[in-house]
């Protein structure tokens, strides 16, 4: 590396280690100007966290048991099979290895932490500088934990009707996947 950029990498490590606790200390020093009784109020926030998370609890086993019912049901591969063999009798069998990234684009939208196993998977099976671990890499930052986020939050605040919420957000990740998979295969194949 040359100078600029061992200076930069250094000054971002800074920046990054301080922020948050820069944040912080911005929050504690903003109340304590304003007069606000700070432990009293972090205590008051802790009650209500407790009381959201004990509303939401049925939410979240509901979205967990959907997702070990899914990822048990082998569906991942009977679909990862067919993508495959679909692509052979076509010509393009180079393009079938980003089927091993089906069961990660199929989990992402459900579950953050199942999403992340399926990602370690393809880390230890190919390698986490290969192309399938870096697409996956990307393909786990663009895009969000769809169904996981709406039950929580909507179940969070009462929301039972959904309306046009989840094909936006079904859209939005479709995106996301599309655009890692296309920047994965110019960057890294």
């Amino acid at each position: 590396m040359n100078g600029f950029a061992e200076s930069f990498v250094a000054a971002a490590e800074v920046v990054s280690q301080w922020t948050v606790p820069g944040v912080i200390l911005v929050i504690v020093l903003a109340a304590w100007w304003r007069g606000v009784p700070m432990y009293e109020s972090f205590i008051t926030g802790a009650k209500e966290g407790f009381g959201v998370v004990i509303m939401i609890i049925p939410y979240l086993v509901a979205i967990l048991f959907a997702i070990k019912v899914f990822l048990a049901s082998g569906l991942f591969d009977d679909l990862k099979w067919l993508a495959e063999q679909g692509l052979s009798a076509i010509g393009l069998e180079r393009l079938a290895e980003t089927f091993e990234l089906l069961p990660l684009a199929l989990t992402k939208p459900l579950s953050g932490g199942a999403a992340r196993g399926v990602l370690v998977d393809l880390f230890d099976r190919f390698g986490p500088d290969s192309f399938l671990g870096n697409t996956g890499s990307l393909m786990m930052g663009s895009t969000e934990t769809t169904f996981y986020v709406m039950s929580v939050y909507f179940g969070a605040v009462g929301v039972k009707r959904f309306r046009h919420t989840l094909p936006a957000c079904l859209i939005a990740d479709a995106a996301g996947l599309s655009a890692a998979l296309v920047i994965g295969w110019l960057v890294f194949a």
